[in-house]
């Protein structure tokens, strides 16, 4: 049957349904969009036979809404939205959002702050008997042990605070049929996800193990010492990987909490299978009256053509949630979306992106991730590019194309992230040349995420001369076919191991080339990243060595201004920042001065600018490495001008 999935009692009715299969609960309003995981999760249940329902943002002050469409036959499935309830409420600085992009009208407060332990709570009690499992990004970051930031603690498995039967981690659809056909043929609780790849559960014993494990330290060690906190965060990371991941055990008091191998990656077939499924790729039609739900307005007329990263950024969740192994849609996939999206009531003939977690990845980094999987304690883009990654835009190029050439396409953006790195180790250019000439408009958004090296090591992040390299390649060519397109880097402050003196190594860098960002993102330290562990542990967990972190309001507030220096309300913290840093020579009126003396002072005179070795002491005791110098100073072409704030 088409249309949307019930949300009421007299939806289930009018399809003749006395009884639902699953009770999917999400934090979400419900959109009926591929780019959604409750939508993904419900037509794949769906597409092989179960009858779902959908309780989409329901009261948290009781179980009410939970009974409204009565007991489910096999189990309630919960997750908390397409993003963390806790990021989708608060800023980096705790501060509570006006909003929520995920909600009708774009309201906020129609969700709990962790939504997903207390859906769970409200679950168990209204159906004492009916199995519970989590999934989504929520649930999936908060599997282990984690530091929850927003209460400055480290907290149990959500497993444990749940009581939640399983867990379901990472891209579900495998993991969500085999659960359910456990259920359906008499499995209950956590019986059901033993053996199943890509799910977690809580044990008494560790008898009878479906794959070989390995043990982190426990949920009492990491709470007692911040050292097996940090092996505990690698020994997850290591494991995360399809072929070579080992089950992983951590023991939370006389239970054990059990993370099975990650899910086999889908086929192009079987990926295609799930993005042709009969999505109305528009949010419920109850939420009209209420303004509609925001958040679709980005991804309506976008197209989803891979899945995973082997970028693997340390303070993106993208590796332990979604992985790093690339999965890929066919072209035909691609193209027969993008043809429906053609007929789509407002289509104005622009396809706004064609992307995914990183929009240039097509394939695996190489063909030995293929059989032996990814490698353990290697990167395929940092510290460089290694020399076994296959960087060949080809494929994709051949994609955008043909999309290009679809009746009733005008334009097709790029929006979602591109590696610049991985671009420039493809060394043909045609790629970037057609993405320059007809994939931007006006200005291409990419992440170098900071200038200085010392801070990019920590990021996980390439050298900022691959940066300098990209830019300077993208000016060539616009300069070639005539553009005059600006490039509008993503830039981070804050980041675990970067410190005051490496942000003011990033302002004079961007005075120096003339651009100062509108926003700056401060470092967030969400559940199931590197950088988390580092901010938490002042501990680098790939090398157990003691990391810088800016903690305090101050230092955080200085390393933010530093990157806003000409903003009149900044001035104050920029001059504290300079002065604690005994950068005063950068007060004055030469072209290298960030902000000028008071009027009627005289610039400082007795401050100099530190030696090379005094920069190097000051930015942190990073392990030794290659091509981690200072950049010289680059040319200004193809940098977005920056704005006076008026």
């Amino acid at each position: 049957m088409n249309g949307f999935l019930p949300i009421s009692k007299q939806d289930m009715q009018d399809r003749g349904w006395f009884y639902c299969d699953f009770l999917l609960v999400t934090g979400d309003a419900y959109v009926d969009h591929p780019s959604f995981g409750t939508a993904i999760i419900s037509r794949v249940l769906e597409d092989a036979g179960y009858r779902v329902a959908i309780l989409s943002q329901p009261d948290f002050r009781d179980e009410r809404d939970f009974l409204a469409m009565g007991r489910p036959r096999y189990a309630v499935l919960i997750n908390g939205g397409n993003i963390d309830s806790m990021v989708a409420h608060y800023t980096a600085a705790k501060k509570r959002r006006s909003d929520d992009a995920y909600t009708p009208g774009g309201r906020a407060g129609k969700r709990p702050d962790r939504a997903v332990t207390v859906y769970a709570m409200l679950a168990r009690r209204a159906f004492p008997e009916v199995p519970v499992y989590l999934g989504g990004i929520e649930a999936s970051l908060r599997r282990f042990a984690h530091y929850d930031y927003w209460a400055d603690r480290v907290m149990p498995s959500i497993l444990e605070s749940t009581g939640a039967d399983g867990l379901m981690y990472g891209m579900s659809e495998r993991s969500v049929l085999e659960l359910a056909r456990n259920l359906k043929h008499g499995k209950k609780g956590a019986d059901a996800c033993v053996g199943v790849r890509g799910t977690a559960y809580l044990a008494h014993d560790v008898e009878g193990l479906a794959f070989d494990a390995v043990e982190c330290p426990s949920y009492e060690d990491v709470c007692a010492r911040k050292a097996d906190y940090a092996r505990s965060v690698k020994t997850q990371y290591d494991e995360q990987d399809h072929v070579r991941g080992k089950a992983i055990l951590q023991r939370h008091g006389r239970r054990v909490m059990i993370q099975n191998p990650p899910s086999l990656p889908l086929t192009t077939t079987e990926m295609d299978h799930v993005y042709a499924l009969p999505y109305m790729r528009a949010y419920h039609p109850s939420y009209e009256t209420l303004g509609g739900v925001p958040a679709i307005q980005e991804v309506q007329f976008s197209i989803i053509h891979n899945r995973g990263c082997f970028g693997a950024c340390n303070f993106c969740a993208l590796a332990f949630h979604q992985g790093r192994y690339i999965q890929a849609r066919s072209h035909e996939s691609v193209i027969a979306e993008a043809k429906q999206i053609v007929q789509m009531p407002g289509f104005k003939g622009y396809l706004h992106d064609v992307g995914g977690p990183t929009a240039n990845f097509r394939f695996p980094a190489c063909k030995q991730q293929e059989e032996h999987g990814l490698c353990k304690n290697k990167r395929c883009l940092f510290p460089s590019a290694c020399q076994n990654l296959e960087a060949d835009h080809t494929d994709y190029l051949s994609l955008l194309r043909a999309l290009r050439q679809l009746n009733g396409v005008k334009k097709v953006f790029v929006r979602s992230g591109l590696r610049y790195d991985y671009m420039m180790a493809d060394h043909n250019d045609a790629f970037f040349r057609e993405l320059v000439e007809h994939h931007i408009s006006g200005q291409l958004k990419v992440a170098p995420e900071h200038m200085s090296d010392n801070a990019l090591y920590y990021m996980g992040k390439p050298s900022f001369s691959v940066y300098e390299q990209f830019r300077e390649r993208y000016a060539r060519i616009n300069q070639k076919l005539g553009r005059k397109q600006y490039l509008v880097p993503y830039l981070m402050s804050s980041h675990p191991g970067a410190t005051l003196d490496d942000a003011i190594l990033l302002a004079e860098y961007l005075n120096r080339v003339g651009y100062m960002p509108e926003q700056v993102q401060d470092f967030y330290p969400t559940p199931g990243t590197l950088s988390t562990a580092m901010y938490y542990t002042g501990l680098d967990p790939r090398t157990m060595q003691p990391v810088y972190v800016a903690k305090t309001p101050e230092e955080k507030a200085m390393q933010r201004a530093l990157l806003q220096w000409r903003r009149p309300d900044k001035r104050p913290i920029v001059l504290a920042a300079l002065k604690k840093a005994g950068r005063e020579d950068l007060i004055g009126y030469g072209k290298g001065c960030l902000i000028r003396p008071h009027r009627g002072e005289q610039p400082p005179t007795a401050a100099k600018k530190p030696s090379a070795p005094a920069k190097k002491a000051a930015a942190g005791r990073a392990p030794a490495r290659t091509g981690m110098g200072r950049p010289s100073a680059p040319k200004k072409k193809g940098w977005a001008k920056a704005k006076r704030k008026k």
